[in-house]
């Protein structure tokens, strides 16, 4: 039986991979199973209604054969070690299920004997669960670089999703910091992954019938352990989108936890990592690409999220009129969101918009008003520096402003949605 002792040092370990959030993964539940997943996703996230949904996150073990510096699990650390086996993870999953405390599971480990004994073991523990202990809910598992492509396409086809963290965006910094780990140990596997589930899709392979991992993949990026500039970690991040279809790339701010020379001695800020994020947002659902979003710099401005940028450099291309503007400009204008965008080209199909219209779509006008017009008329200052600085005291009050539950419903729903 997995003691407390194991589990509290097991989940503490794995609590620095941020590579999981809501799914959108929807797995039925079968005659005599247990658990069924959730549109709305799992992974101590938050859905669009406001739901705060969980999972138990936990390595099988931590006992690592690798030694990257970043790694508080690394094989030099002095820490606490702890394993379990298969079965434990399985009972002790289908106990906290049955209580009410989780939704699904996130399994991970460490190297702690080769490659592909360590994933040998974790998808033995995947098909134990979906087989022996008939259970139905959502599945996320780490994948081991180095292992055989057999075992992970074994498990592949039980759990709902999978990632191969990349960690540090260059084979350079990899190289320096992970060095037991390769480019090609990481992107490899996604890419078979990804072709893999091309297959299932031509030849609708259903769910449960050995389809692979329907949620998708993920990745991880830690941010500032390594010099690679906002530019380098964002082409990345645009290829692992457009060539693998990748689901998410989480990005995780360097915190200087562990102690080695070949590190930096300050964090990376959250600052950084939240423009990494609003960049992320641009290039999946907006249609922007790295080279308009960075700009003529290859970082990202911290004063000016990544969209207000744009526009403050493209002020020829504004205002544009917002009963006449084609969808790709409408997502491009500062304070209008996606679903905004979508919205105004709805409504204005029964009559013309004005600035009453937009404010009850809660548009954000404060900041839009700058680069559109309503009907012809203009609200907005003229002058490229007034702007700025309109927009740059605007960015002020709202880091000073605390969401709260009871926050407007803008700010709410920027804060879950991700819209800019």
């Amino acid at each position: 039986m997995l003691d407390a002792e194991r589990l509290t040092i097991l989940t503490e370990s794995a609590k620095y991979d941020v590579s999981c959030s809501s799914s959108g993964s929807k797995r039925e539940n079968t005659k005599g199973g247990l658990g069924n997943s959730s549109v709305g996703g799992i992974c101590h996230s938050f859905t669009p209604d406001g739901r705060c949904i969980s999972l138990l996150k936990i390595l099988m073990s931590n006992e690592c054969l690798y030694d990257c510096e970043y790694c508080p699990n690394r094989r030099s650390a002095d820490v606490r070690r702890a394993s379990v086996t298969p079965d434990e993870i399985c009972n002790l999953t289908i106990n906290f299920y049955m209580r009410n405390y989780i939704e699904g599971l996130f399994l991970s480990s460490a190297v702690f004997d080769t490659p592909n004994r360590t994933m040998e073991l974790l998808c033995e523990t995947v098909v134990k669960l979906r087989k022996v202990y008939n259970f139905n809910g959502y599945i996320h598992l780490k994948g081991i670089p180095h292992a055989d492509d057999e075992i992970i396409m074994r498990a592949a086809k039980y759990v709902d999703r999978m990632s191969f963290n990349v960690e540090l965006p260059s084979e350079k910094s990899l190289k320096l910091l992970a060095p037991q780990k390769t480019k090609e140990s990481l992107l490899l596997p996604m890419k078979k992954l990804s072709t893999a589930q091309i297959y299932d899709k031509e030849n609708k392979v259903r769910r449960g019938k050995g389809m692979v991992i329907p949620a998708g993949q993920t990745t991880q990026m830690i941010i500032g352990a390594s010099p690679e500039s906002d530019g380098q970690i964002l082409r990345l991040t645009e290829a692992l989108y457009r060539k693998i279809g990748l689901k998410r790339v989480y990005y995780s701010s360097y915190v200087p936890v562990v102690e080695s020379p070949k590190l930096p001695t300050v964090g990376a800020g959250l600052l950084r990592e939240h423009r990494l994020y609003q960049a992320d947002w641009l290039i999946r659902f907006y249609g922007f690409d790295v080279g308009e979003i960075c700009g003529e710099g290859d970082n990202l401005p911290l004063d000016f999220d990544p969209k207000c940028a744009w526009a403050m450099r493209n002020m020829h291309l504004f205002p544009v009129e917002i009963n006449t503007a084609p969808l790709e400009t409408l997502l491009r204008v500062p304070g209008i969101g996606a679903k905004s965008a979508y919205r105004i080209i709805q409504a204005r199909r029964f009559g013309a918009l004005d600035f009453d219209n937009l404010a009850k779509m809660r548009i954000i006008l404060k900041r839009a008003k700058h680069f559109i017009t309503c009907k012809g008329k203009f609200y907005g200052l003229e002058s490229g520096n007034a702007v700025k600085a309109a927009l740059l005291l605007d960015g002020i009050r709202e880091n000073e402003q605390q969401l709260s539950m009871f926050s407007s419903p803008s700010v709410a729903l920027s804060a879950l949605t991700g819209e800019i």
